[in-house]
């Protein structure tokens, strides 16, 4: 039996943006794996089509949808609410839903600044709090929150994506220690660059990326983030070689830093 594998249909999974990019890979992962799949996204077109790939791939467990925008003070009450009515009670939860950007703080519209709190943020850790609760009451869970490597990059432009991500893993390693002995373990994930559409990337800078190691494949981030979660892992950055530039980004400062600023300004928006 594989790590995590469940009699098809046993257990349910709850994966936040789940339409595209690593989300997508989280569903079909985790239902591949025997978990019933709620999917979760603003999009409604992209959600239902992943969706019936993911009933495709893994006909013997339910998949089902919710059209929802988790970048609201509310969101996590009224999405908790909704699987609590439907009857839906959730082994697994994924807060994977994310926002990128790329923006000096004083040119940031404070619309997205709320929004990126909310959704990495406060919907996360509410969450968090209705979803864990409801597991220790039945024995246990996981959960799996998305922080990223840009947490030990504090660099111009990514002020607020790089601090929203850190408050969510300084978040899930102390939550991790507060629920771990009730049978509900928390993992953070910090990844580097994923081929996705979140950076704005092109498909052929994507493939690049790819081929040169200086992104993984979304396929690749979920299958090593869900063996951490397996595994009890309070915190990963999925594959070593990232892990070796973690001391290496503390080094970025003075000219080095000022030549940097110069240079990424004209991708800042």
């Amino acid at each position: 039996m594989r790590l995590g594998e469940v009699k098809a249909g046993e257990k349910t999974a709850l994966v936040t943006g789940a339409s595209k990019g690593i989300g997508r890979c989280y569903a079909l992962q985790l239902a591949a794996l025997g978990y019933n799949v709620l999917m979760v996204a603003s999009g409604e077109a992209e959600l239902l089509s992943t969706a019936e790939e993911v009933r495709t791939a893994s006909p013997n467990v339910w998949v089902r949808t919710l059209v929802k925008d988790l970048a609201t003070p509310t969101a996590a009450e009224e999405l908790f609410a909704w699987t609590e009515a439907e009857g839906i009670k959730v082994d697994v939860l994924i807060n994977n839903a994310g926002i990128f950007s790329f923006c000096d703080i004083l040119n940031t519209p404070i619309e997205r600044i709320q929004r990126m709190i909310y959704l990495h943020d406060i919907t996360s850790t509410l969450n968090c709090r209705l979803y864990a609760a409801d597991m220790i009451k039945r024995g246990g869970g996981r959960i799996l929150n998305m922080s990223s490597f840009s947490i030990w990059m504090p660099y111009p432009g990514l002020s607020l994506y790089s601090a929203s991500k850190a408050y969510l893993k300084s978040f899930s390693v102390a939550f991790s220690k507060e629920v771990e002995a009730k049978g509900v373990t928390v993992t953070a994930i910090c990844p580097a660059g994923i081929a996705t559409d979140l950076y704005g990337l092109s498909p052929k800078l994507q493939r690049f990326g790819v081929r040169t190691g200086i992104l993984m494949t979304p396929d690749s981030c979920a299958r090593r983030s869900l063996r951490a979660m397996f595994r009890g892992t309070r915190c990963k950055v999925p594959d070593w070689w990232f892990r070796l530039f973690i001391p290496i980004c503390q080094l970025v400062r003075g000219p080095l830093m000022k030549w940097l600023r110069n240079f990424t300004m004209q991708f800042q928006k």
